[in-house]
């Protein structure tokens, strides 16, 4: 492929031709593309995604598409998201090593990344859905967030470094308007692509009438769109972690902005909560076990987060905010400092957790976890009872909740017959 020549889609039966010509490729699949083998496998909203296959290996071209695949050309999006992806996974891998897959090559013209191709991982919210568990998959999630939120910050980053990277991540202007309308104000009101489920029109409409709630959910997006404070993976969800029995990898950054510290892991919640209120329509006799599973996971994400972010806190606090020469070289303890710090980060958790919580369900992109029960008399009732646990997290979330509280408040709600 010539750098610089207009962009076309890859297709299954182009991409060797096309691609042949990248070194690193050739050296991981195999001298020869003709001997490639070509499958094209994203089952995303807005990219292809192939597995390119040879006697020497595997890898994963991405590649952006110029408009939302789940919509279709009515709805065009800039192919310069690839670039955002590219920077984020290069700074996420400095940031926290191993947790993103290699990238071997970059192609601006063409919006594509070639990287390394995870095996055995599958998506985890299929291991969700299926009912498998994940080894060390809260230690590993707790410290990515903790690391590339920390790092990625003003605490951490030299002020001149941080504000350069933050006005280069600020052009990526198209992605992250589709989780300010979708994820923060489209649930609320009847938004043109918004869907529900059959019987949620009394859940819906009282969540749509009630002020405060509203108040509060745009109070949180005021925060997303004005806090620039650590760049953010943007989309951290079950589908965009890649897990094997006891390995994992966060993937598709390519709503990467710099947002709040809070941001990542209040999204990542939303998405373990969702899967425990599904639970029921997937498991059978060891449906109790599992959720308690999934439970476990965000409080013990949650836990590693605050020991890691203490951890960085006292190894690691080099930038401008919270300076040693204000605490620690005047003899005085900056822990207090850091939980003030680490409680205005579960405020905003907690409240994109229930936002997410909403969207999940109200508007245009749905999840697999509840999506895939295919009698609505069976999805209505689970949903209704993670959107009004949704609703109550928004309004807690000021209130210093724990992640244990938040747990007590899923087992409450999932016993509740909302509907």
């Amino acid at each position: 492929m010539t750098t610089g020549a207009a962009y076309e889609a890859l297709t299954v039966e182009t991409l060797p031709d096309r691609l042949a010509g990248i070194a690193v490729l050739a050296a991981k699949v195999g001298p020869e593309a003709s001997a490639w083998q070509v499958e094209e496998v994203g089952d995303g909203n807005l990219n292809l995604v192939f597995i390119v296959s040879g006697p020497a290996g595997k890898a994963i071209v991405k590649q952006a598409l110029p408009y939302v695949r789940l919509v279709g050309d009515s709805w065009p999006l800039p192919l310069y998201r690839a670039f955002y992806e590219h920077h984020a996974l290069t700074r996420q891998a400095a940031r926290d090593p191993g947790s993103v897959p290699e990238i071997y090559h970059f192609d601006e013209a063409q919006a594509l990344i070639v990287m390394e191709f995870l095996a055995p991982h599958v998506i985890l919210r299929r291991k969700l859905i299926a009912g498998e568990h994940v080894a060390g998959l809260a230690g590993f999630l707790g410290r990515f967030c903790a690391r590339t939120a920390f790092r990625g910050s003003e605490l951490s980053m030299a002020s001149g470094d941080k504000k350069a990277d933050a006005a280069l991540f600020a052009g990526n202007v198209e992605i992250p308007a589709i989780t300010e309308a979708l994820v923060f104000t489209d649930p609320y009101f009847e938004a043109e692509m918004n869907n529900h489920t059959e019987g949620l029109g009394p859940v819906v409409a009282s969540l749509r009438g009630d002020v405060a709630l509203k108040i509060k959910a745009q109070r949180a997006l005021q925060r997303f769109v004005s806090n620039a404070e650590t760049m953010v993976h943007g989309d951290l969800h079950s589908g965009s972690i890649m897990s094997t029995e006891n390995d994992s990898r966060v993937i598709d950054p390519e709503f990467v902005q710099y947002g709040p510290l809070g941001f990542d892991i209040g999204m990542l919640c939303a998405n373990f909560l969702m899967a425990y209120f599904s639970q029921p329509a997937h498991r059978g006799p060891e449906l109790e076990t599992y959720q308690a599973w999934i439970l476990g996971l965000i409080d013990e994400t949650c836990a590693t987060f605050e020991t890691e972010f203490r951890h960085l806190w006292q190894t690691e606090r080099t930038g401008i905010l919270y300076p040693r020469t204000l605490f620690e070289d005047q003899g005085h303890d900056s822990g207090p400092a850091c939980a003030e710090v680490l409680a205005g980060i579960w405020r905003d958790a907690w409240a994109v957790c229930g936002i997410e919580m909403h969207r999940r369900c109200l508007s245009l992109a749905h999840n697999a976890d509840f999506e895939e029960i295919a009698d609505p008399a069976i999805r209505a009732p689970l949903e209704a009872r993670n959107l009004t646990m949704g609703a109550a997290l928004i309004h807690a979330a000021d209130g210093g909740l724990t992640a244990a509280e938040v747990c007590a408040m899923a087992r409450e709600f999932n016993g509740k017959d909302v509907l």
